[in-house]
């Protein structure tokens, strides 16, 4: 049934079919409920005229009355320009035109008052005001008192006459035709407990605020609103699934006993055995568990992995671990094998460049059960791999493989699903974990293993070369090894490969007695294997490379990472590539090397890696510096198209919304008290083809 708010654009007054097809295009809004949902970005304070002597420069935007008392047009050509003369009571400033001169100039006369609006600007000792709005005084603007809305719009937009302005006059008057349609979607008991306006009161503040005061109260209402219909989402998904699926229960802990007992390589961070804790309470419960495991790089997650694979094989099942590239699978198992055959347990590897024949007895042992554990890649997901009895799947750096990719290692049991660890070294800010991850349980190795000395991280600028070469020549001579990064981005891979090259020959000039490895993107596999190899075995001392080793290989005896142009990383990559080092007992540093003149935003990620090993204040900057979907590359999950609350600065209603929706479902969670009776009609009425994501982790 068609509603108001199902309404096409176009029959908008004042828009039209041509209007309404470039508005559906630049700013995909194609009905009146898009566009109402089209929120300002920010507010010019219109409430208040100051005077010309209450003006300066750090001021973001001004409102003004007075008389313009002298023009001129200056120069010529595209130097050309008109300035004019604005005075009041108190004093006097410049206004700047550098377009549409003539039209200002057939438009404002002097001796008549005008409103003048716009960002102050001193030149010298003269404050200025370039392009301001101006119109001249009225009735209606004299007295000012209002937020003006700033709307998001488009170049193609601009050009056509489609400005802020425009959008402005279609919201109103949408909200004219609004009233009667607006239904309120939150039930009463929670908009007074929580001191929340109503709906309609929310939409027409939001654009129209009387007030600073009614414009936070519309943006709390309407962002807590947003959260809270997501959070309901993903919890109500997380209690069909466990109801839903049930889980092989695994309680055998002779086999995790007898580990612990004999063949535990070190003590446990108090951290890792609270992990393990929260992993055998859903192992044993009966209910499939979804987990995510979150720790730094070098905290201890693979051993917690393996753990929890010995209490899955010591109660008669099979475990697979899955890693995003070939090297990482090799690492694992290798790893791995060290603790798997003090205990008895088959391990094997099973990647892209495993042979035919090894494959084949690969397949029979897996099959028969003999094999208790699998790590491998991609590999894992084809067809001719079937398990036994597969207990567990273990997926590291999850955010490498796509939805439906994991979803094929959880349908390799026909009777009953395994159960799902999976595990990231990349820190997500709790807000984030929280939206996108809602439906799973988190776990989180906050703590470093003992004896692990914090890296040390430095900032310096080209024109220390000499000084950092120094440093290198030292640390080569007390058997450490060296990783120097350059930056690769895809448009300009040739242009990066020669920069990448000619950093490998500026180091080979500096450092001819030292063996040098070099490893790119655009390698063979077998070569890059090759030469990383080389590395490992300390055959080479320095390592040039791309960013192929931010998740990549341990070299306990690499102290120094050495990263290029700095300024071209994102903060999360450059704390993956300083957790390349530090494995080791020795002190290892950290080098970001950049160019003099940095951005601001450059300049606070620097300052972030050289304060902080912290990787979870790392993602907090990140999330606050580059937004939600950026980071995780997740825009197209829909779980992020957030339209006015923000994850970076609303994290206390993101934990209001939850608390709320969590005790609404535990309460009723079918919807069907009368009291929730408009949440049901909201979700349903919000039900779009979503994807499940929660049953496959």
């Amino acid at each position: 049934m068609a509603t108001f708010f199902d309404t096409p654009i176009e029959f908008l007054k004042g828009v039209g079919p041509q209007r309404a097809e470039l508005i559906q295009k630049e700013l995909r809004l194609f009905t009146f409920g898009d566009f109402i949902q089209h929120y300002p970005f920010r507010y010019e304070d219109r409430t208040k005229f100051y005077q010309v002597l209450e003006v300066n420069e750090t001021m973001p935007y001004v409102q003004l009355k007075g008389k313009i008392s002298h023009r001129e047009v200056i120069g010529t050509g595209f130097k050309k320009r008109l300035t004019a003369l604005f005075t009041d009571e108190t004093g006097e400033l410049e206004l700047v035109w550098f377009q549409g001169i003539q039209w200002v100039l057939d438009k404002i006369k002097p001796g008549i008052e005008y409103m003048v609006f716009g960002k102050p600007n001193r030149f010298g000792n003269k404050l200025s005001i370039a392009h301001p709005e101006i119109e001249l005084v009225s009735n209606k603007n004299d007295v000012g008192g209002f937020l003006q809305p700033v709307y998001s719009i488009t170049e193609k937009l601009r050009a056509r006459h489609i400005d802020s302005k425009f959008i402005g006059k279609c919201q109103q008057e949408i909200l004219k035709g609004a009233q009667s349609h607006i239904r309120e979607t939150l039930p009463s008991p929670i908009l007074s407990s929580l001191k929340l306006i109503n709906k309609k009161d929310a939409l027409l503040h939001i654009h129209f605020p009387q007030n600073q005061e009614w414009l936070i109260a519309a943006q709390s209402r309407l962002k807590f609103e947003e959260l809270f219909y997501i959070q309901l989402r993903l919890i109500k998904m997380k209690l069909v699934r466990q109801e839903k699926f049930k889980g092989q229960v695994f309680n055998d802990t002779a086999m995790l006993t007898q580990f612990y007992k004999e063949h535990l390589p070190f003590p446990l961070t108090e951290a890792q055995k609270r992990v393990i804790r929260e992993i055998y309470a859903d192992l044993k419960s009966g209910k499939q568990m979804n987990r995510l495991l979150q720790g730094d790089v070098g905290s201890g997650k693979t051993i917690v992995g393996f753990i929890c694979m010995l209490i899955c094989v010591g109660s008669g099942k099979q475990a697979a671990l899955m890693a995003p590239t070939e090297i990482l699978a090799q690492q694992h198992y290798a790893n791995l094998r060290k603790y798997a055959e003090k205990m008895n347990v088959t391990i094997a590897l099973l990647t892209g460049s495993t042979k035919k024949a090894v494959r084949n007895v690969l397949h029979e042992s897996l099959q028969n059960g003999e094999l208790k554990i699998l790590v491998g890649t991609h590999a894992l997901l084809e067809d001719e791999v079937k398990f036994n009895k597969l207990g567990l799947a273990v997926i590291d750096e999850q955010h490498r493989f796509g939805v439906a990719q994991r979803s094929r290692l959880w349908q390799k049991n026909t009777d009953v699903y395994p159960h799902v660890l999976v595990m990231t070294a990349t820190p997500i800010p709790r807000t984030l974990a929280m939206t996108l991850y809602g439906d799973l349980e988190i776990s989180v190795i906050d703590e470093l293993p003992k004896g692990r000395k914090p890296i040390l991280t430095m900032h310096r600028f080209d024109s220390n070369r000499l000084m950092i070469n120094g440093f290198i020549k030292k640390q080569i001579e007390e058997g450490r090894q060296i990783y120097i990064v350059y930056p690769l981005i895809e448009e300009s891979e040739k242009l990066d490969l020669k920069h990448l090259m000619d950093g490998y020959e500026s180091i080979a000039r500096a450092f001819p007695e030292v063996p040098i490895s070099i490893v790119h993107g655009r390698m063979k596999p077998k070569d890059k294997d090759y030469e990383m190899a080389r590395f490992v075995k300390g055959e080479t001392k320095i390592m040039v490379a791309t960013t192929v080793i931010e998740v990549g290989v341990d070299v306990p005896n690499a102290s120094v990472m050495i990263i290029e142009n700095a300024e071209r990383f994102g903060l999360s990559q450059l704390h993956q590539l300083r957790g390349r080092v530090g494995r080791g007992a020795e002190q290892s540093y950290c080098i970001l090397i950049t160019d003099y003149k940095l951005g601001a935003e450059s300049r606070e990620r620097m300052q972030t890696m050289v304060r902080t090993n912290n990787g979870f204040e790392i993602a907090e900057t990140d999330l606050k510096l580059r937004g939600p979907g950026d980071l995780m590359g997740t825009q197209q999950s829909g779980a992020l198209d957030l339209l006015i609350a923000d994850l970076a600065k609303d994290g206390h209603l993101l934990e209001q919304a939850r608390e709320v929706a969590t005790s609404v479902l535990k309460d009723d969670p079918d919807l069907i008290k009368p009291e929730n009776r408009m949440i049901k009609i909201q979700v349903e009425s919000v039900k779009k083809a979503a994807v499940n994501w929660s049953r496959i982790s």
